[in-house]
C-alpha cells in the first residue's frame, strides 16, 4: 500500500473514532429530553457538564446519527364575540420584562386523544417563560379559568400594577374573572381580535407542548396524557434549557436574578 493511502485511511479511522463519548453524551442528552432538543440546547446542554464543542460539529454529529427535534403545531380558539368587556392591549407585543411577576399571559389549548378532549389553561411569565399555573379541564368553561387565577394567587404575591395579557376569549371578557383581577389590581390587556402575533410567548409554550409532548407518541387514553402533561409542565419549569435564559432553565432562572436582587 502506497505510505500516503496508508495514512489516508489511518486519519480517517481516527476521525470516526474521535468524537465516541461525544457522540454518546448527545444520544443521551437527546433521550433524557425524549427528542425535544435540537443542537443547539444539546451544545448548551453539553457545554454545561464541561464539554467544550462547537454548535455546528454537533449538529454534523445528530444529523448522523438521525437524531431531530420533534416539531408540529395545532390551535384551539375561544373566541365567541364580543360578550363582555374587552380591555385595551397594553401589551402591545412588548414582551420583554426585567422582573418576575411584570407581565403575566394566559390562553386555552385544546388536546384531543382518541374521542376525547381536554383543555389546557396556564398563566405564563413573561420573564422568564415560567408556567406560574394551570389548570386541565374536560370542558373550556369559566370553572377552568377561575381556578387557575385561585391558583396563580395562592403561589405568588401579586404586586401592584401587574399586566395579564389574553386573547379576546370569552373566558377573559366575563365579570368574574375580571373582577378577580380588579380586586388584586391586575392590569388586563387582550391581544387584537384574531391576531395570535399580540400572544406569541403564550402560543410558543403551546407550540413546544405538543411538539414535544403530544405528538411525539400515541397515546391510549386521555388520563394517560394528562398524567405526563402534569409531568412536561414540570419539567418544562425546572429542567429544560432555554436558549433566551443563557442555558438556564426557567426556575433557575427565576433563582438567580432573586438571589442577586437579595445580595
Amino acid at each position: 500500500m502506497a505510505r500516503a493511502t496508508y495514512y489516508y485511511h489511518t486519519k480517517h479511522l481516527n476521525d470516526a473514532d474521535c468524537y465516541a463519548v461525544e457522540r454518546s453524551l448527545i444520544r443521551k442528552i437527546y433521550n433524557t429530553h425524549k427528542g425535544r432538543y435540537g443542537y443547539r440546547r444539546v451544545t448548551l446542554q453539553l457545554r454545561s457538564e464541561g464539554i467544550i464543542i462547537n454548535h455546528k460539529t454537533v449538529q454534523k454529529l445528530m444529523v448522523e446519527m438521525g437524531l431531530y427535534a420533534k416539531r408540529k403545531r395545532a390551535k384551539y380558539r375561544s373566541y365567541k364575540g364580543e360578550v363582555g368587556n374587552v380591555a385595551p392591549n397594553v401589551i402591545d407585543r412588548n414582551f420583554a420584562a426585567t422582573a418576575p411577576n411584570q407581565k403575566w399571559t394566559t390562553d386555552v389549548t385544546e388536546v384531543k386523544i382518541k374521542d376525547k378532549k381536554i383543555y389546557l389553561s396556564p398563566i405564563l411569565d413573561m420573564f422568564n417563560g415560567e408556567i406560574i399555573s394551570y389548570t386541565i379541564s374536560n370542558s373550556p368553561d369559566l370553572k377552568m379559568a377561575l381556578g387557575m387565577l385561585k391558583k396563580a394567587f395562592c403561589k405568588v404575591k401579586v404586586p401592584q400594577g401587574l399586566i395579564l395579557h389574553s386573547d379576546q376569549g370569552w373566558h377573559y371578557q366575563h365579570l368574574s374573572y375580571q373582577k378577580m383581577l380588579k380586586d388584586k389590581h391586575i392590569v388586563q390587556s387582550m391581544s387584537r381580535k384574531g391576531n395570535c402575533l399580540d400572544n406569541a410567548m403564550m402560543e410558543n409554550f403551546f407550540g413546544l407542548m405538543k411538539s414535544e409532548l403530544l405528538y411525539v407518541q400515541e397515546w391510549d387514553c386521555i388520563e394517560q396524557f394528562k398524567k405526563e402533561l402534569v409531568k412536561y409542565i414540570r419539567y418544562y419549569n425546572n429542567d429544560r434549557i432555554k436558549l433566551r435564559l443563557n442555558g438556564k432553565s426557567p426556575v433557575r432562572y427565576r433563582a438567580l436574578y432573586q438571589s442577586k436582587v437579595a445580595s
